[in-house]
């Protein structure tokens, strides 16, 4: 079976790669409340990454863990011309055990 480990330092390397793009978050807060917000995706830590968030000229800063996104509970979306495009995460499937 993959290590967690393993599978969150995939979502951070796969997230470096976008480093500087606009992103649309959609973040599952609990008690069917959704939030969305777009925002440029600033850095990533090891454990964690920030969205500066561009709302009303007033600049903020977020973070949301790499388990957010492995358990669906944020959804990053690039923004491009074409709309939106979801980022989607795949977990490498475990090796077949050999015995």
């Amino acid at each position: 079976m993959a290590r967690s480990q393993d599978v969150l330092s995939d979502i951070r390397r796969a997230l470096e790669a976008f480093v500087g793009q606009r992103v649309l978050v959609k973040a599952n807060r609990g008690r069917r409340k959704v939030v969305e917000r777009e925002g440029t995706l600033e850095r990533t830590y090891a454990s964690h990454f920030v969205i500066l968030l561009d709302e009303d000229k007033q600049y903020r800063r977020v973070s949301y863990s790499y388990a957010d996104v492995l358990t669906a509970l944020v959804e990053l979306s690039l923004c491009g011309q074409a709309g939106p495009r979801k980022l989607q995460f795949r977990v490498k499937a475990p090796a077949p055990a050999v015995g």
